[in-house]
């Protein structure tokens, strides 16, 4: 096996173990993050808090470094531009995180564990993904 792919999967088993004990695979959880004038729940924001911490002191130090852990080329985005399809596609986003109580993180560890709802959700999102590949492509065809 490939080193990346190695540590592909040891990276993806210690996000869904993070999103598990962090109770993110619990769309009640969420939903009730959302709900800001009944019975809030601040937990996610602490969860939210402590990874954007975290990603932000590893990419100051991977932004310094020419190649990765196991000695990959770094390739991280610079891409800063807010145009109205990052717009348009956060709003869409926040919409089906909000109504469904996933993302697509969570979603794939409770669909791993066998969850209805998030079978549900990860067909859409596998569907939805299936469609925007549809219209970029007729895009650029134009």
């Amino acid at each position: 096996m490939h080193k990346h792919l190695v540590s592909a999967l040891l990276v993806g088993l210690i996000f869904g173990l993070g999103l598990i004990l962090g109770g993110m695979t619990n769309p009640a959880k969420v939903i009730g993050f959302l709900d800001l004038f009944g019975n809030w729940d601040p937990s996610l924001a602490l969860v939210m808090g402590g990874a954007v911490l975290i990603g932000l002191v590893t990419f100051r130090v991977a932004g310094g470094r020419p190649t990765s852990l196991i000695g990959e080329p770094m390739r991280i985005p610079t891409n800063n531009d807010i145009d109205h399809r990052l717009v348009i596609g956060s709003l869409v986003f926040g919409a089906g995180w909000g109504l469904a109580g996933f993302c697509p993180g969570p979603a794939l560890v409770a669909f791993g564990s066998g969850s209805l709802k998030a079978s549900i959700f990860v067909a859409a999102m596998v569907a939805g993904m299936g469609l925007f590949e549809v219209i970029e492509r007729a895009r650029q065809k134009v």
